[in-house]
């Protein structure tokens, strides 16, 4: 496997990447991995590496991935992931497992497809990005020690005292949308994470971002809220709405933002935009 490197995020998986990097080396003769402790460490080593790797494979959280597949937007090198993180949607959604075996079978077979990555003005997503209520929730959950509970806990502190987001579309064809929102999120594929389906109708390959609005709802419509993203049911009501979009424009008052599941602060006005099958992904 000389043209397959593994980048691996040491903080994910409870910073316990140690079982992995052993079954890795016992199932493969001297494998080519980083392990990497910065953003600017993983950029350095796919550029010192780029010409003679074909396949990078990240082995991390939705963040980790976002940041190998973001060095390989048009470039003709395939992303592969072997999750490792907290909520693992993007994984989740791409069909890989933390089934070693498989992967490598994968690797050996090396097939791939082609699907939508998006910008959050010059910030690229690959999975589900959003700001609002999601946003404020995940910059509070990097104080934690992070694991699903702790989201949830956050998540609940988080919305008793959340106020709305004001979100204004400068097209007539969406001003209708303006309004107060508990939060805007901007979809390519169906979940967050932890089979938290925010999108259902999502999908990595028509070209389109997904827009989802939701106003606030009050407390006893929360349980609802959840059951239906967790099983996959979902639709616009009076506290939710979808947009499909291959770009679109708006502002919001919160700098307030995650990519990917990565806290982060963006100005308005905003822009999204589709990058239609600009990334290679193993399958």
């Amino acid at each position: 496997m000389k043209n397959v490197a593994f980048i691996i995020n040491p903080f994910s998986a409870k910073k316990n990447y140690q079982p992995f990097l052993d079954s890795l080396q016992k199932q493969v003769k001297n494998p080519h991995f980083y392990i990497s402790e910065s953003l600017e460490g993983t950029e350095q080593f796919i550029s010192e590496n780029f010409a003679n790797i074909d396949i990078f494979v990240a082995v991390g959280g939705d963040g980790t991935i976002s940041s190998v597949a973001k060095q390989l937007i048009n470039t003709g090198k395939i992303l592969a992931i072997f999750p490792a993180g907290s909520g693992n949607g993007f994984s989740n959604e791409t069909n890989f497992t933390k089934n070693l075996t498989e992967l490598l079978a994968k690797i050996k077979a090396n097939k791939y497809r082609e699907i939508d990555t998006f910008k959050v003005n010059d910030r690229l997503s690959i999975n589900v990005s959003g700001t609002g209520f999601d946003g404020k929730v995940v910059k509070e959950f990097e104080k934690t020690s992070r694991g699903f509970k702790n989201y949830i806990k956050t998540s609940i502190k988080t919305f008793f005292n959340y106020k709305p987001i004001q979100v204004k579309f400068p097209s007539e064809q969406f001003k209708k949308h303006n309004g107060e929102y508990l939060m805007l999120n901007v979809a390519n594929t169906r979940q967050f994470g932890n089979n938290a389906y925010i999108a259902p109708h999502a999908s990595t390959v028509d070209g389109l971002a997904e827009i989802v609005l939701v106003k606030k709802f009050p407390l006893h419509h929360g349980a609802a809220f959840a059951f239906r993203m967790f099983s996959k049911t979902l639709k616009e009501n009076k506290y939710v709405t979808f947009l499909s979009v291959p770009e679109i424009d708006f502002t919001v008052d919160t700098k307030d933002w995650h990519l990917d599941g990565e806290y982060n602060e963006i100005d308005s006005p905003v822009h999204i935009k589709v990058l239609p099958k600009s990334l290679k992904i193993l399958i």
